[in-house]
């Protein structure tokens, strides 16, 4: 599966959070940026970094009129936890969640295909990022994420694309 076009309308979507609360894409248009990122497993090591870093930028991206959405195939209730207690002792996430159980959405960004993790080969999500301006359309596909730096690069992105 090809990613979206950049330039086009990001592929809408509705999800829930990771409170059960229906979330589109739609609520953002003309109001916020959005970076919607695609990680596997909610509560594993590369993905709690990522998260918390992310967190802990969370007024950068304010100041940059962004909001992030974070999306795997995790169901609400184990969202639910890895927001409460990403790691011990550890602050709780303060971003929106989204469970893409059965992966649809993660197909139609083309966030899903073939992975390969301790010497088997399986399908799961692609950790992939987008960021999508106010006005819809897709302005930066990130392929290559590094867990530890996504947030400062992301951030750094959304500067040099004019977004902030």
């Amino acid at each position: 599966m090809a990613f979206p076009k950049v330039g086009n309308l990001a592929p809408a979507f509705t999800l829930p959070d990771q409170n059960g609360k229906k979330v589109s894409l739609k609520d953002f248009k003309g109001k916020k940026n959005v970076v919607l990122y695609f990680y596997p497993k909610a509560k594993t090591p590369g993905c709690t970094v990522q998260a918390c870093g992310i967190r802990d930028s969370y007024k950068a991206f304010e100041k940059k009129d962004t909001v992030v959405l974070g999306v795997s195939p995790d169901p609400v209730d184990k969202l639910k936890k890895f927001e409460e207690n990403p790691k011990k002792e550890e602050a709780p996430l303060n971003f929106t969640l989204l469970s893409d159980d059965g992966h649809a959405i993660a197909d139609k960004y083309g966030a899903w295909g073939p992975k390969k993790f301790m010497g088997k080969e399986f399908d799961g999500i692609l950790r992939t990022t987008f960021i999508i301006g106010k006005d819809g359309r897709l302005k930066h596909v990130m392929d290559k994420v590094k867990t530890k730096t996504h947030h400062d690069d992301v951030l750094a992105l959304i500067d040099e694309l004019g977004l902030s």
